[in-house]
């Protein structure tokens, strides 16, 4: 007999496919008749479209794959939500000192205090519920991270829609690099690091696991301030593609082998 996460799963493979065109077929249709229009009342779900198919798609992505979480949609989407928010929010109380008294480095503050936040609402589940699979991890901060880079990237595009004084083009060019690149980031860096959290937690915080988390939290940051502090748009495809890549092989090795992350995950039958 399949579990309900084994069920959920064989209905949700292909499901990011579907997320991906209907979330491009709206923003296409909204950014058509904006300009034809020019209707400014449209602006804001132009915006929302643009920054949230990327994230949504991913997570949707990562859900479908032959990994076993303990955990249902219900909660990663409310880890999204509230990660997001939460992770915005601390990331934008505290950076504003650090900008201001760490000096050149500066990203390298940014970086601990985004990956920090972003890590609240994972560690908040990690807390609260059973399982302790370095799938469960993995998932819920890829979720956290795309809910951050959501939020972030809809407060980029309005900067951009502002500064123009209207210009559509400028709010495409955001979202385009933004809308695609950041999330991939945010969430590979988030879904690295808390994978690494929850194999620690699961065992029992031993040196050897506690230092492994260490060092996923020290090469997120460092990914991190260099995709802030260099800032160009080849900078942001390699980065982006490198933490893909550190992810995706995190998946394989998690769904497949023993690993750093812990044992080998069977299918749920």
């Amino acid at each position: 007999m399949r579990t309900r996460t084994a069920t959920w799963k064989v209905s949700w493979r292909w499901a990011w496919v579907l997320v991906l065109v209907v979330g491009l077929g709206l923003f296409e249709l909204v950014r058509r008749v904006l300009l034809d229009t020019e209707n400014p009342n449209l602006v804001p779900s132009l915006i929302l479209l643009g920054a949230v198919v990327g994230p949504a798609t991913f997570v949707t992505f990562v859900w479908g794959r032959r990994l076993s979480f303990g955990v249902d949609p219900v909660l990663v989407g409310l880890v999204a939500i509230v990660g997001g928010v939460v992770g915005v929010v601390t990331a934008g109380a505290l950076e504003y000192d650090v900008l201001k008294d760490l000096g050149p480095f500066q990203m390298a503050g940014v970086g601990v205090i985004e990956e920090t936040a972003k890590l609240i609402a994972p560690a908040v589940v990690l807390v609260v519920v059973r399982d302790r699979r370095a799938a469960t991890g993995l998932l819920l901060g890829v979720a956290s991270g795309a809910g951050f880079a959501a939020l972030e990237t809809m407060g980029y595009a309005l900067v951009a829609f502002l500064k123009s004084q209207g210009d559509i083009s400028a709010v495409d060019q955001t979202l385009l690099i933004r809308g695609v690149l950041s999330p991939a980031t945010h969430m590979a860096w988030t879904g690295l690091t808390a994978a690494a959290l929850w194999a620690a937690v699961r065992h029992r915080g031993r040196s050897r696991w506690m230092g492994r988390f260490a060092v996923t939290f020290v090469v997120a940051v460092a990914l991190h301030a260099a995709w802030d502090g260099i800032g160009t748009t080849l900078s942001y495809v390699v980065l982006a593609a490198l933490s893909l890549g550190l992810l995706a092989l995190a998946v394989h090795r998690i769904g497949h082998h023993r690993s750093p992350y812990g044992r080998r995950v069977r299918a749920a039958r």
